[in-house]
């Protein structure tokens, strides 16, 4: 546990907070340091609000004083990812097509839920145009970079709140997950990211990937992941979608380990390839888990064809969100945007619909599936984090970012709670991740084995002062 203001996590905060031993100016201040010192490296975020957020520090350091917060996330430092509506703020989703100047007078459901809750919002990370895809950078904003070494990627789309986090510039952060959206940076970056059941996390507006996309917690640890989550599910009228709100405790059984769980483990899920020094870090883990009373058994669900059903969702999808814009505008947004929505555009009605046929027997396979196995774990990514500004590695004769992901956008299709765990560095000093999966509506569950994993092999951080050295 970091002594280092800047890393602590939200819960150390708040306990800090409630004993008088620290003040959330204080850090507000240790958070606002960082992006002054490493945003123009990183390029975490594309707002920052420091008279904002000191202005809202200081009043929860009164309430904190008189013993009335609003909650443990009161004075906690977040970051908000630029898709989601925060009011007062542009939310210009990575694209020069979204006016600056125009009225910004509604929060996002999990943005207003935070603020009821007091927390200090710090800012807007960054995003691809629209969230289009798993690497981070686009023509409004450039590119983000890995706090574990600046030539990489911090993937995406959520790959600025998860560089944020990495470096120490918030506790908290929110990102979006359509297809594994905060999964893939926090495989890349070391932190951790969970994307609960659909429509758990209430979201307005919706998605232009539709019922492929969540809002996601993302945090430096497990128990801060569980106490935002208490948050954010909290209900709100304008999502179509989401579940009702059953008041649930994610932090009740947090501590209760995986003794006596059946845990599938899928190595390749379908016999992907993965890079060995990830494997094996991903074996390692996976026995920690037996080692703390799990039954591990190599199975995996049938996900056969996941690919060409996510595609056909996710391109005709960004279709759909071309089609509302002129030529004028669509010429000025990232080229690959418009190659994956001109292929969407093309499909035809009936082979989509037939997706969607496809996509609910997988669900249906899922559901089958976790008759047997409490649990599933599998890599989060088959390969550590790869040349920053690129969609796919160089020279790897991929064509688009789902080539690269096969394990996270299955869940987005079954809509499947997921997480992402560290596991450990390559030889390159790069994080690996495990992805821990459960039936639907079992979020609690994986949380409580995210949890033993974080117990039995706590996390690394960068060490900026040499990754990010001249």
């Amino acid at each position: 546990m970091s002594d280092d203001i800047a890393l602590m996590t939200a819960s150390r905060l708040a306990k800090l907070y409630r004993a008088g031993e620290l003040s959330p100016v204080e850090a507000t201040r240790a958070a606002l340091d960082r992006i002054e010192r490493y945003n123009d490296r990183l390029n975490a975020f594309n707002l920052v609000a420091v008279d904002s957020a000191l202005a809202a520090a200081a009043e929860s350091e009164e309430r904190w004083r008189l013993g009335a917060p609003r909650g443990p996330l009161d004075g906690v430092p977040v970051s908000i990812k630029d898709v989601l509506l925060t009011k007062g703020w542009p939310t210009l989703r990575g694209s020069r097509s979204v006016k600056r100047d125009q009225p910004w007078e509604e929060d996002a459901p999990s943005v207003a839920r935070l603020r009821e809750h007091g927390a200090v919002m710090l800012g807007k990370t960054t995003t691809p145009e629209f969230g289009w895809k798993g690497v981070t950078d686009s023509p409004l904003d450039g590119i983000t970079r890995n706090p574990w070494d600046p030539a990489t990627t911090s993937g995406g789309s959520s790959g600025g709140a998860s560089a944020a986090l990495a470096a120490g510039m918030g506790a908290l952060a929110l990102g979006t997950d359509a297809g594994g959206s905060v999964r893939i940076p926090a495989g890349f970056t070391g932190v951790f990211a969970l994307k609960a059941t659909f429509g758990r996390v209430p979201a307005w507006p919706i998605s232009p990937f539709g019922t492929l996309a969540n809002i996601g917690p993302m945090t430096r640890s497990v128990t801060d992941a569980a106490v935002l989550l208490n948050v954010m599910t909290e209900p709100d009228p304008r999502d179509a979608y989401s579940l009702p709100y059953d008041s649930a405790d994610y932090t009740h059984d947090l501590e209760e380990g995986v003794a006596g769980l059946i845990i599938a483990y899928a190595p390749t899920l379908g016999g992907h390839e993965v890079d060995p020094e990830i494997a094996a870090l991903v074996d390692k883990a996976v026995g920690k888990l037996a080692g703390l009373g799990a039954q591990i058994v190599e199975a995996e669900p049938d996900t056969g064809g996941a690919e060409e059903i996510f595609r056909l969702h996710w391109f005709a999808a960004a279709a759909r969100l071309l089609a509302g814009y002129p030529q004028e505008l669509r010429e000025q947004m990232d080229p690959g945007l418009q190659e994956v929505a001109a292929e969407g555009a093309a499909y035809d009605l009936v082979d989509y619909l037939i997706a969607v046929a496809r996509r609910e027997q997988m669900m249906v396979a899922a559901n089958h599936f976790h008759r047997d196995y409490d649990l599933l774990v599998t890599p989060t990514l088959p390969i550590p984090a790869f040349a920053a500004g690129e969609e796919v590695p160089p020279g790897s004769g991929m064509s688009r970012w789902p080539d690269w992901t096969p394990f996270t956008y299955p869940f987005n299709l079954t809509q499947q709670p997921a997480a992402s765990v560290p596991c450990g560095l390559t030889s390159k000093g790069l994080p690996a991740g495990l992805q821990i999966v459960g039936p639907r509506f079992a979020d609690a569950l994986v949380l409580r084995a995210a949890r033993a994993c974080e117990k039995a092999a706590p996390w690394a951080f960068p060490d900026l002062e040499q990754t990010l050295k001249d």
